[in-house]
């Protein structure tokens, strides 16, 4: 079996003992009940599956939930990620607790798709059928799934189940196209082994496609896992993907069944991020007979996972119920989730419903989390479509928008981003290997003030080389974020307007000078150190050479240092500018593939051991390396820190 559009995932939902399984085995000849203790008892404790094969193309698939009240956290597994919904209510019962705790979970997911089936219709007068359909009518009211079709059946005697099923087939099964392009995406919420398979994951398909032969994380741990084989609405198939429920055997180096678990997800390479909290905007049901405090201990139900987490209030002191308002969930473990995930919320004790919401931000920040210029930007990422959100954030927000993160947080594609952004009147700039989006005008702002600091350094302290890259910055107002500024020097220096080396800025035309007796002086010292280009002499062996107190040349290459005439590598040593970038290459050239170590810098270098570590040491205090025990790996351009 091929991917295609042409599937639906059903789920069941509704009161214990309303026919919701045998219902289940009336529409598709299977049994939903696979736990001896569910046939024992009978009754649905989890999740059960079914599906049905209506032709060549088209295949539902049935997440049979079960509908006691202490089975609700597997219920929550199976209907997250679901397409359409079909309530199940007794006749002879009408609707009860349950059926209203899972209207309301359906309703706070979203779920706007779907249909009511009044079962055991054999077993009541005519009368009663018409008083449960009103009573269900006025139930759906003011939820999702209001004015949703009501279908009488009954599994014995099969009445009604023409109607349902024709109804059932006639459904559209084309999906979101965002969710579809997104990549892969699936909540496990069930794990077991195959004799002479191994390891299988089952759960919905969030978004993407999966191919046997892929690699893909299991997230939160990040243990890298490969796709051997796939079923998918219970076909063997070699692809699967978004609106099916598919079953994946998998292999890897370090996947062991005991640490899989419902609630974990299998993902693209790409999207493994787990995060610790979130904001989202929830809304708490009228039910509720208190308001919703700062801090309250709640379950988290997101994808197939319950998490044990805390709700820290942004907008307000309490949600009154019925109301909604931005809040940050802080968990007690990392979970994997995306913008626009559906969440539930219910009590501590985990016994009854009490909220639900959608995923804003996936990497929320802990520090200033309900500052007004915060708020603006949840306001901005709120807005669900891609442009008009990052439309918004440009317009509202005082915040530079990574659109690195921005893409990653909504399982988009890089292209796409970058594409959309064509459409925007908005600065993209690449700082760090990130993608970085800016305000217009800010950009041009800071762009001209810049160079103004610059204009008026130079006028007032014309011997210095250029000022600091952080003085220039604390010259701005307000001071902007260290990518927007990046990002401005980075193409400042490009366009030739300033130059950049050794952390300071200048404008071009600007050149510090030495005092007429320092420049014979210096004449000599840069003599010599041309001669020893690489390997220079140390301070004192020069100090002797010209025939100046050690002391005297000290204080004078500290003065040559400060109008960037030379670089400091170590204590009594210093390098030409010059001598200093063309090592950076070297070393850069070195570590293009590997980690480079001492003496490979030596032997390339063609200076002393002792210097070569010295030249090393001083690169990792710069920022261009970083120690890694014996080794070092580039961590930065050098132009970036050198210039260029």
């Amino acid at each position: 079996m091929k991917q295609n559009d042409n599937n639906l995932i059903i789920a069941t939902s509704g009161h214990i003992d309303h026919g919701k399984t045998l219902l289940v085995k009336a529409l598709t000849g299977i049994d939903t009940d696979r736990l001896p203790e569910e046939k024992n008892r009978g009754i649905s404790i989890d999740l059960g599956y079914a599906y049905h094969k209506l032709d060549d193309e088209k295949v539902l698939g049935f997440v049979d939930v079960p509908g006691h009240e202490k089975f609700v956290r597997n219920m929550l597994a199976g209907v997250t990620g679901i397409d359409y919904a079909l309530l199940v209510i007794a006749a002879d019962d009408g609707p009860m607790p349950q059926t209203e705790e899972h209207l309301s979970i359906l309703d706070l997911l979203g779920v706007s798709k779907g249909a009511v089936a009044i079962t055991k219709i054999d077993r009541v007068e005519p009368k009663r059928i018409d008083e449960v359909i009103t009573l269900t009518e006025i139930l759906l009211d003011g939820t999702s799934l209001e004015g949703a079709e009501i279908f009488p059946v009954s599994a014995i005697s099969r009445l009604g189940l023409n109607e349902l099923w024709t109804h059932l087939k006639s459904l559209e099964m084309g999906f979101d196209n965002d969710r579809r392009k997104g990549n892969f995406r699936l909540a496990i919420d069930r794990r077991f082994t195959v004799p002479g398979a191994g390891l299988v994951v089952t759960g919905n398909v969030f978004s993407g496609k999966v191919q046997i032969g892929d690699k893909l994380t299991l997230s939160p741990a990040g243990t890298e896992a490969r796709v051997r084989g796939i079923h998918a609405q219970n076909l063997s198939a070699d692809s699967g993907g978004f609106g099916q429920r598919c079953a994946l055997n998998i292999t890897g180096p370090n996947l062991q069944k005991v640490t899989i678990r419902r609630g974990d997800w299998l993902l693209d390479e790409k999207l493994h991020a787990p995060t610790r909290r979130f904001d989202t905007r929830i809304k708490l049901l009228k039910s509720e007979l208190r308001a919703l405090k700062h801090w309250t201990p709640v379950h988290l139900h997101i994808g197939a996972i319950d998490v044990n987490a805390r709700v820290a209030l942004l907008d307000g002191k309490e949600i009154a119920p019925g109301s909604s308002g931005y809040v940050q969930m802080v968990l007690d473990k990392s979970i994997s989730t995306f913008h626009g995930d559906r969440l539930i919320l219910r009590d501590q004790s985990a016994r009854r419903t009490i909220a639900g919401g959608k995923v804003i931000d996936p990497f929320a920040p802990a520090r200033g989390r309900s500052k007004t210029e915060r708020l603006a930007t949840i306001a901005a990422m709120e807005v669900g479509e891609p442009e008009a959100s990052i439309t918004s954030l440009l317009n509202t927000s005082s915040e530079d928008i990574n659109l690195s993160k921005f893409t990653l947080s909504r399982n988009m594609k890089i292209e796409d981003t970058v594409k959309l952004c064509s459409n925007i009147e908005i600065v993209v700039s690449e700082v760090e290997k990130e993608r970085w989006g800016f305000n217009v005008n800010r950009w041009k702002s800071y762009s001209e003030n810049i160079l103004k600091i610059l204009e008026r350094r130079h006028r007032e302290k014309p011997d210095e080389p250029g000022l600091a890259e952080n003085n220039v910055r604390a010259g701005l107002s307000p001071k902007p974020s260290l990518p927007l500024f990046k990002a401005i020097i980075n193409l400042l220096a490009a366009d030739n307007k300033i130059l950049v080396a050794n952390k300071k800025l200048r404008l071009p035309g600007h050149q510090a000078s030495f005092s007429s007796q320092d420049k014979k002086l210096w004449f000599q010292i840069r003599q010599n150190m041309e001669e020893e280009f690489r390997k220079p002499l140390s301070l004192h062996e020069l100090a002797i050479i010209i025939g100046i107190s050690a002391n005297k040349l000290i204080a004078f290459m500290r003065r040559a240092a400060g109008l960037g005439f030379v670089i400091q590598v170590a204590k009594n040593r210093y390098l030409l500018p010059e001598a200093v970038k063309e090592l950076a290459t070297i070393v850069e050239a070195l570590a293009t593939e590997d980690n480079i170590t001492p003496a490979e810098f030596r032997n390339q270098s063609k200076i002393g051991r002792n210097m070569a570590i010295e030249i090393l040491e001083f690169f990792d205090k710069s920022g261009l390396t970083k120690r890694d025990g014996n080794s070092r790996k580039i961590i930065k351009p050098a132009k970036e820190i050198f210039g260029s």
